[in-house]
């Protein structure tokens, strides 16, 4: 029988869980969602994303991304631009009451961070955080065959061609 206790993708499950309940009792503490910090994040990351973009770093369909710009536009927090080039899109960008909030997000994301890692020394947090990398970039190339591209045969292997990852960014899919 298995020790779940100590098994790697039991225990990564449970601490993004517990992580994701916590930022979300942090999150409605302030009137708002873990998935509206989210947006208010990648938005001071990649200010001027679209919202077809937005959606696609969060993994999420359009719509969703909408509705939550939509409410975060009501709270005066995120205002829409026209592209200059194609009128059909739309360019999210902050206003100053979301520069507000951010310091309160990255205030809570810092005490959740130093919570987390409580007891954790830097070397092993390092450690940690390279592993984690590393596992994130494996689990990125082999879920999107699509962003691949073909590399020349490697002579004297007897394979064909090979297939090798185009380069992604390096932001995670969620940020809280």
């Amino acid at each position: 029988m298995a020790d779940f206790e100590r098994d790697l993708l039991f225990l990564l499950h449970d601490v993004a869980r517990l992580l994701r309940v916590d930022a979300d009792k942090r999150a409605r503490a302030h009137g708002m969602t873990r998935a509206q910090w989210g947006i208010l994040i990648w938005l001071e990351r990649q200010p001027g994303i679209s919202q077809k973009e937005l959606a696609e770093l969060l993994e999420v369909e359009p719509i969703t991304v909408a509705r939550l710009v939509d409410r975060l536009e009501g709270r005066g927090m995120v205002e829409r631009r026209p592209d200059p080039r194609d009128r059909r899109i739309w360019r999210l960008h902050l206003s100053r009451p979301a520069h507000l909030a951010l310091r309160e997000i990255n205030l809570q994301r810092s005490e959740m961070a130093e919570m987390v890692t409580n007891g954790i020394d830097e070397n092993s947090q390092t450690i940690m955080i390279e592993a984690l990398v590393r596992m994130k970039a494996t689990l990125t190339r082999d879920s999107h065959p699509a962003r691949r591209a073909v590399e020349p045969s490697q002579p004297g292997t007897g394979q064909g061609p090979r297939r090798q990852t185009a380069p992604r960014r390096p932001e995670a899919r969620e940020v809280v």
